[in-house]
C-alpha cells in the first residue's frame, strides 16, 4: 500500500466543520504550513471571524454538509475562487445521544446525514476530479466510538463505524488512480460534543493537538492515525474480544452495569 501525501502543489485544501474544535484548529494549522484553505460550516458569521483571526489564505464556504446541492454550489466557489481542490479534511459532525429506552429514530437520521452523508457529499464535490486530474487526497474524521459499541452512541457510534469503513473501500479503488486516502480515529475531544457525553472521558486531548495528528497524517500520507494511543489502542484490543467478554466491560468501565 503505497503512501500518497497531500501536496499544496495540488491545489487548495477543504475542511468542512471548519467554524470551531478540530475544524478551525486543522484551517490554523494547515494555513501555517503553506496551504490556503476553504472553510465550511453552517455559520458564515463564524467563518468570517475565523478568517479574520488566520488572514486571507482562508476564505468561508458556508454550506450545510447534509445538503448536496449546497455542497456543489461551496466547491464551485471554492474553484472558481482558490483553483482546484487538492486536498479534502472531511471533519464535519455531531453528536446526538440516544436513551436506548426512548430511542429515536429522527436523532439516527439526524446524525447520519451530518456525519455520514455530510462526508458523501464532500467526496462527490472532488473525487471524480482528483481521479481525471490523478492527484489530490481526502482525509475522512472518524472517530474510536466507531471501533465498538459505546453508551448513547448507537447513531453516533454507527456513523463514525460506517466512515471507517468508507474510508478502508475508498483506498482500496483510488490507490490505482493515484488520489490519496486516509483516516483519523481519535478518542475523546475537548469540543462542545462533549458536553452531551455524560460517562466518562479518559486521555481527552485539546482541538490542537487534534489538529497536529490530523495535518500531520494527511502530510506523511499513511492510511490510519488514531490518537492518543494509549487510549485508543487500549480500545482496539478491547474491541478485539469476543463480544460476550467486551459487552460486559464496556458497561462495566462507563458506569452502566449499574441498576436502575
Amino acid at each position: 500500500m503505497s503512501r500518497k501525501p497531500a501536496d499544496v502543489a495540488h491545489g487548495c485544501a477543504w475542511v468542512t466543520g471548519a467554524s470551531s474544535g478540530i475544524g478551525a484548529s486543522v484551517t490554523s494549522l494547515l494555513v501555517k504550513r503553506g496551504w490556503r484553505v476553504a472553510a465550511t460550516a453552517r455559520s458564515a458569521d463564524k467563518l468570517n471571524a475565523l478568517r479574520q483571526s488566520i488572514g486571507d489564505a482562508v476564505i468561508a464556504a458556508p454550506a450545510d454538509v447534509s445538503n448536496a446541492q449546497a455542497m456543489q454550489s461551496a466547491a464551485a466557489h471554492i474553484r472558481a475562487t482558490l483553483g482546484p481542490i487538492g486536498l479534502l479534511i472531511a471533519n464535519a459532525g455531531v453528536y446526538l445521544p440516544i436513551d436506548a429506552a426512548a430511542f429515536s429514530a429522527v436523532r439516527v437520521r439526524q446524525t447520519l446525514d451530518v456525519n455520514l452523508m455530510g462526508v458523501a457529499h464532500a467526496l462527490e464535490c472532488v473525487l471524480p476530479d482528483m481521479c481525471a486530474r490523478r492527484q489530490g487526497h481526502v482525509h475522512i474524521v472518524s472517530s474510536a466510538t466507531g471501533f465498538g459499541g459505546m453508551p448513547t452512541s448507537s447513531a453516533y457510534g454507527a456513523s463514525k463505524a460506517a466512515l471507517i469503513n468508507m474510508a478502508e473501500c475508498l483506498k482500496i479503488e483510488l490507490e490505482r488512480h493515484g488520489v490519496g486516502v486516509s483516516l483519523s480515529t481519535p478518542g475523546f475531544v475537548d469540543t462542545p460534543a462533549q458536553d452531551e457525553n455524560t460517562f466518562p472521558k479518559p486521555f481527552m486531548i485539546s482541538p490542537e493537538e487534534a489538529a497536529r495528528r490530523i495535518v500531520g497524517a494527511v502530510e506523511r500520507g499513511g492510511f490510519e492515525t488514531t490518537f492518543p494511543r494509549r487510549f485508543t489502542w487500549a480500545l482496539k484490543a478491547l474491541y478485539a474480544l469476543p463480544k460476550p467478554v467486551y459487552l460486559p466491560l464496556v458497561r462495566a468501565q462507563t458506569g452502566w452495569n449499574k441498576a436502575l
